[in-house]
C-alpha cells in the first residue's frame, strides 16, 4: 500500500515553538516531510534569514499575490499579512512527501475549507504560565507586543476543538516523536484509503465467485 501524501496544518500560540518543533521534525526526516515556507509582511527577528523562516515581502507584493490566487491561504496577525504560496505545496505533494504549512488558526480554516482531507495538529506549552514567559524569554518584543500576542492567544483558545490533534509541547524530542506517530498513523485511517479497500472487496468477491462457480 502506498497511502496518498497528506497536508499538514500545524497551529499554535506565539511563543508554543511551533517553529522549533517543525524544524526537528524535517531535520529528521528529510525525505518524508517538506515544510513550506510562509510570505509574511513583518519584519524580521534577529537571527531570521529570508527564504528560511518566511518570505519577508511588502504590503503591496502580498496584496497582488492576493489578487493573482497564488496563495492557498492567507490571514492577518497582529497587524501584518501571513500566507502561504501556492506552487511550492503543491510541488511537494506531488512529489510524495507529507507538506507541514505553519499557519495561524484563521489560516487553517481556509485550508481546511478546500482541503477537507488536511490533518490539523495545535501545539500549546503545558501552561500559560509558561507561554507568558517564553515570550518574555525571547527578548525581542515590547511589553505591548507580548500583551498583544496573549490576547490573540485568547482568541485562538476559541479554536482549538476544531483541530485534529493537541500536541503539548513540554520536552522537544518527546514532542517530535509524538508528532511523527500521529502523522504517519494518519496514513492509515480508512478514509484516507478508498481505492484499497475497494480493490480489497473486489479481490474477495471474485474468490467468492469463483468458489461458487465450483
Amino acid at each position: 500500500m502506498n497511502p496518498d501524501s497528506i497536508l499538514i496544518i500545524v497551529s499554535g500560540f506565539s511563543g508554543a515553538g511551533k517553529g522549533t518543533l517543525m524544524k526537528e521534525l524535517v531535520s529528521r526526516y528529510p525525505e518524508t516531510y517538506a515544510l513550506s515556507v510562509s510570505a509574511t509582511t513583518r519584519e524580521p527577528r534577529p537571527g531570521e534569514v529570508h527564504g528560511r523562516e518566511y518570505f519577508f515581502i511588502e504590503r503591496t507584493e502580498f496584496e497582488k499575490m492576493i489578487e493573482k490566487g497564488a496563495l492557498i491561504e492567507y490571514a492577518t496577525y497582529c497587524k501584518s499579512y501571513y500566507g502561504t504560496p501556492r506552487s511550492y505545496v503543491d510541488e511537494q505533494l506531488e512529489s510524495g512527501k507529507d507538506v507541514i504549512l505553519e499557519i495561524e488558526i484563521q489560516g487553517a480554516l481556509q485550508v481546511k475549507k478546500d482541503h477537507p482531507d488536511a490533518l490539523l495538529l495545535f501545539v500549546t506549552p503545558p501552561t500559560i504560565d509558561i507561554l507568558l514567559q517564553r515570550l518574555v524569554d525571547r527578548g525581542t518584543e515590547s511589553l505591548e507586543a507580548i500583551q498583544s500576542r496573549m490576547h490573540r492567544a485568547y482568541e485562538e483558545a476559541q479554536g482549538m476543538e476544531l483541530y485534529d490533534y493537541l500536541i503539548i509541547n513540554d520536552e522537544l524530542y518527546a514532542c517530535v516523536n509524538q508528532m511523527h506517530e500521529i502523522i504517519q498513523s494518519e496514513h492509515y485511517r480508512c478514509s484516507r484509503n478508498h481505492d484499497y479497500v475497494e480493490k480489497l472487496k473486489k479481490d474477495l468477491l471474485l474468490i467468492r465467485y469463483q468458489e461458487e462457480m465450483k
